[in-house]
């Protein structure tokens, strides 16, 4: 298992891959903010993410990425202004750390659990015609269906990372971690030698 705690507090970018290996999707860097042994925890105010085909697109709202070593799922949290948080869940595979990067593997199945509590199942049909274009295996889609009932079970239960408060921390924990470093002066007029 990856351990990155030596760089808590640092900033490092995600990437997703499809199935056959080629890069899906990449973040610009966010703030690694938690390390355990479930998951990374990384947090942003927006991030740059650029798409396989090289378009470039910026999200606009802070975030906390959940990203886990076991389970086959990462979670984005976004605090939508004025509304909650909305997560939106990647069936996916367990994040890897390797080469700099945090990587997974993007499964298409998507989760979103809105502000009001709604739920919504997405990209059924890219799953499916991804299913057959890459050629996943059976054990494979099994492993994707029993991953979406989890994260499904784990909405109705309100269990991490679905918890609000949970992720107000982890974002507390990111603003703490970022504050600017200031200087006292002790009464000592500045010079342009202690600039």
């Amino acid at each position: 298992m990856s351990q990155i705690s030596s760089q808590l507090g640092r900033w490092i970018k995600v990437q997703a891959y499809k199935h056959d290996g080629s890069l899906h999707r990449q973040w610009s860097p966010a703030f690694l903010v938690e390390e355990t042994d479930e998951y990374w925890a990384l947090a942003s105010r927006a991030s740059l993410v650029t798409e396989a085909d090289g378009r470039k697109w910026m999200t606009k709202e802070k975030a906390i990425f959940l990203l886990y070593k076991k389970k086959w799922m990462n979670v984005i949290a976004m605090f939508k202004e004025g509304r909650g948080i909305c997560y939106y869940v990647n069936i996916a595979s367990p994040t890897l750390f390797a080469d700099g990067y945090l990587k997974y593997i993007d499964y298409d199945l998507d989760v979103k659990l809105y502000p009001d509590g709604i739920e919504r199942v997405l990209d059924e049909n890219e799953y499916e015609r991804h299913t057959q274009t890459y050629g996943y295996p059976e054990e494979l889609s099994k492993v994707v269906e029993r991953s979406k009932i989890k994260v499904e079970e784990m909405i109705s239960k309100g269990e991490l990372p679905f918890q609000d408060e949970e992720i107000n921390r982890l974002f507390d924990e990111f603003v703490k971690m970022n504050q600017p470093i200031r200087r006292k002066w002790k009464g000592k007029k500045r010079n342009a030698e202690d600039i």
